[in-house]
């Protein structure tokens, strides 16, 4: 998906992300930098923090985040560290609002952009390493933060959590331990109908490029990766899946879970039809819990974009008729906020 083909910003819907952003005062605001893990290729990440300091919108690009740029950390103890990954072709920011509260809860967010799976990058789709090297990111980026003299020090080793959507859904549930075999995708292709959006993006994803369609992840894509995939990264201790791309994942593996599992699913998703992916976790996780979003696409689980964002997956901008985003995110954020505090009280 890229996300940034669109350049018309109407400014009526600028007013009311704005509106929606408005609330009581805080005692407690979302400071907001950026951070490069160095590496062949180098990972930008945003850091949402808690700070003292007043934070505001602030537009950038298609989001417009409410932050304080490079203002000083919070003294207070940090509640916890939560990674934050976005979904294939996205951006840092497709999550800065669940970023910024988290922040102001009391947590360090490291919310990445994906090498090679961004909205300028798409290299790594098939590159024959997407199962792995996708989750390996998150865990290079949590190497970073805890060698990090500012940081490392202050993260309660037992409160490191993750959060992802679609293709980052995906990624998090791996790091709890999920294992991928990618010809569960070709069966799974095979086999049914009424997954449309998610086999059309994978059989496009060899030659998508030329047919001017982004590319997805596909089984012949990563077919010269060990079957099943195993990524496991024993210091995440929570995780939020939101429409993850979940299919691929074997039954046995997602039961052996021992993490705390939240999966939210949308009720309109015509990206990952959610009855294969995200209730294909429930099934064999049965200790995860799971809602479903009434009313909700794909990409509800995004910070609503300040103007259209289409792709061949939709536009990221646009919401099923009826549906509320800027309603809806406070309550996504609130969920995640409190599923977070029942694990670590």
């Amino acid at each position: 998906m890229n996300l940034f083909r669109t350049l018309v910003q109407p400014a009526a819907l600028v007013a009311v992300v704005l509106l929606s952003l408005a609330g009581p005062a805080r005692s407690q605001h979302s400071g907001y930098r950026t951070l490069t893990v160095p590496g062949d290729a180098p990972t930008t990440v945003a850091l949402f923090y808690p700070t003292a300091a007043a934070d505001r919108a602030i537009p950038m690009g298609p989001w417009l985040p409410v932050v304080a740029p490079g203002a000083p950390v919070s003294e207070a103890r940090l509640k916890g560290l939560i990674l934050i990954s976005h979904g294939t072709g996205g951006t840092e920011l497709n999550h800065h609002n669940l970023g910024a509260r988290l922040a102001r809860e009391g947590y360090l967010v490291a919310a990445l952009r994906h090498e090679g799976d961004n909205w300028q990058d798409r290299s790594l789709i098939t590159s024959g390493r997407y199962f792995s090297e996708r989750p390996r990111q998150i865990s290079r980026v949590l190497d970073a933060l805890l060698a990090s003299p500012e940081w490392g020090s202050r993260i309660p080793l037992e409160r490191i959590g993750a959060v992802g959507h679609s293709a980052g859904g995906y990624s998090v549930l791996a790091l709890a331990g999920a294992q991928a075999d990618s010809q569960r995708s070709v069966r799974h292709c095979a086999s049914v109908q009424d997954d449309p959006g998610y086999c059309a993006l994978a059989k496009a994803s060899a030659g998508a490029e030329t047919a001017g369609l982004p590319a997805a992840p596909a089984a012949s894509a990563v077919t010269p990766e060990a079957r099943p995939v195993s990524v496991p990264d024993r210091r995440i201790r929570a995780v939020v899946a939101m429409a993850p791309m979940a299919v691929v994942f074997t039954p046995d593996s997602l039961a052996a879970v021992t993490v705390p599992v939240l999966v939210i699913v949308a009720e309109q998703d015509r990206v990952l039809n959610g009855k294969y992916h995200g209730g294909h976790v429930v099934a064999s996780l049965p200790r995860a819990q799971a809602s479903t979003v009434a009313g909700a696409g794909h990409f509800a689980f995004m910070a609503q974009p300040t103007f259209p964002l289409p792709s061949v997956a939709g536009d990221a901008a646009a919401n099923p008729a009826g549906f509320d985003r800027l309603a809806f995110l406070p309550d996504l954020e609130n969920q995640v906020a409190s599923f977070f505090a029942a694990q670590w009280r």
